[in-house]
């Protein structure tokens, strides 16, 4: 993909690239760059969040920054122009130059040259308006990157002048024919401009965006707009409490429909990054693939009694400067019950009517982040020792937790821990993260009165909880694998016996 593009002017164009995995938009999270600045090339100008990972992008050429496109917390399609640098050195002396030049490319050159103007604002509603955005897409056909970028600028140029033009009506008229044809002279002149994001908003909300009146630069239409078109019918809530007074019988009751919802009350967040990626794949998975959950209580007293020896001798067990925890040893545990029952590890092709039987375990590791949920997975973990399993584990919870885990660390997954014990909680019903076959939520580690030796005594002990894929995973299946992970975790010595 070309992710960048110069002008005759001397600003080239940095857009925003796929970062990775087919992604289609990025929110823009900060900018290390200001206009004026200069920047030269691998010098990293910002920082984005897809739908999963933060990427640093950097600047491929020098210059200095003539605009930012976008402010920081926007959401920008792959392909979009987000900075413009004048590669001649000098932003601010370039742009007056280039108004100065072509008056006729420019609209405020239009409002502010009262002659040549009245001749050039004729042409774009008349028939030639077609030949004069011509020669602009063919001088910027590098600028089409998915959503043809060069085509919406077009667009934007003459709907300055033409809004004072147009009546309202014939505006509407022409906005049906634009949304048939998408070119001509009347598309430039009433077709909304708007986003891709904002259009699906609209679609969402039930928003003709035709009747929508714009607010953002040259016409374009914001989200702010599509929720201002549906905030009308929040003040009819409040008419019948304009009628109540008027009705004298219970003039008590205007406090009861009070609907006076003022910001403080509810708050609004927008759905975006990782948890527009956390719930879409969580709606995919839940009502494509039949969920069963089984459940297992047990005493893993001689588990934590081994973890708190190798963290005594890490030298002893190969594990010195490695973080040892319990996951380590359930991480464990989960793949030698995978080693003894493979069938488990499975993924269904519903193209192909196929189960695809994995002869690999990328273990997948449920993670907290400041920005959500992310499941990153450790690439064939079924070949590794404890000692290299732990090092892994340390790279990918750090990696998390700092906000730097690639889109490639998050894909390819077969089965996945989820550790809702460090919360407090007994267990939970998890669902599969979608392409999985199983996945294992592990409680909280709590002392409790359990039955030893024929005595009753204070041992330490979970709930284990295994969701599967029915249509891969029998019960007798699911169960025997449950049962094993138990079984390790009770008698930790069985991973030398069974690995």
């Amino acid at each position: 993909m070309t992710t960048m593009t110069e002008t005759a002017s001397g600003l080239r164009e940095f857009k925003m690239p796929d970062v990775g995995e087919g992604l289609t938009e990025a929110e823009i999270l900060k900018w290390y760059v200001q206009a004026g600045d200069t920047v030269t090339d691998g010098q990293v100008v910002c920082e984005v969040e897809t739908a999963k990972a933060a990427v640093e992008l950097p600047i491929p050429f020098d210059g200095v920054v003539h605009e930012l496109r976008f402010p920081e917390g926007t959401t920008v399609d792959v392909g979009q122009v987000i900075i413009a640098v004048d590669v001649n050195g000098g932003a601010a002396p370039a742009a007056p130059p280039a108004e100065t030049q072509a008056p006729a490319a420019s609209a405020p050159a239009a409002a502010s040259a009262p002659a040549a103007p009245a001749e050039r604002t004729e042409a774009p509603p008349e028939k030639p308006a077609a030949s004069d955005e011509k020669p602009k897409p063919a001088g910027r056909t590098p600028v089409l990157v998915g959503y043809g970028v060069s085509e919406s600028s077009t667009k934007r140029r003459p709907r300055r002048g033409v809004p004072a033009q147009q009546p309202e009506a014939a505006a509407a008229k022409v906005a049906v024919q634009s949304e048939l044809n998408g070119h001509g002279h009347a598309a430039p002149a009433a077709r909304p401009l708007a986003k891709p994001p904002v259009r699906k908003l609209a679609k969402d909300l039930g928003v003709d965006l035709a009747t929508v009146t714009p607010s953002g630069p040259d016409g374009i239409i914001t989200r702010e707009d599509v929720h201002a078109a549906v905030a009308p019918a929040t003040p009819v809530q409040e008419t019948p409490a304009a009628a109540v007074p008027a009705s004298a019988p219970a003039p008590e009751r205007a406090p009861a429909p009070v609907a006076t919802y003022d910001g403080a009350r509810e708050t609004r967040i927008p759905v975006k990054g990782v948890r527009k990626a956390t719930a879409a794949a969580m709606v995919g998975s839940a009502f494509t693939a039949p969920h069963v959950t089984e459940f297992v209580t047990v005493d893993v007293t001689r588990t934590m009694k081994l973890v708190e020896e190798i963290k005594r001798a890490p030298d002893t067990y190969g594990l010195q400067g490695l973080r040892v925890n319990p996951l380590l040893l359930i991480a464990k545990a989960l793949l030698v019950a995978i080693k003894r029952h493979p069938e488990v590890n499975a993924s269904w092709d519903e193209a192909n009517q196929e189960i695809v039987q994995k002869h690999y375990v990328n273990l997948g590791i449920a993670a907290a982040t400041p920005r959500g949920l992310i499941v990153p997975n450790i690439k064939d973990a079924h070949a590794k020792t404890l000692p290299q399993l732990a090092e892994s584990l340390g790279e990918l919870v750090a990696t998390a937790r700092d906000g730097k885990t690639s889109p490639a660390a998050m894909q390819g997954g077969t089965v996945t821990i989820t550790n809702v014990g460090v919360f407090g909680v007994d267990t939970g019903t998890p669902i599969l993260n979608p392409g999985e076959s199983a996945i294992l939520a592990v409680g909280s580690i709590k002392l409790q009165p359990w039955v030893h030796k024929g005595k009753v005594k204070p041992r330490q002990v979970t709930t284990l909880a295994l969701s599967f894929d029915h249509r891969l995973v029998d019960g007798e299946l699911g169960s025997k694998v449950l049962a094993d992970v138990a079984a390790i975790l009770e008698q930790p010595k069985r991973l030398i016996t069974w690995a």
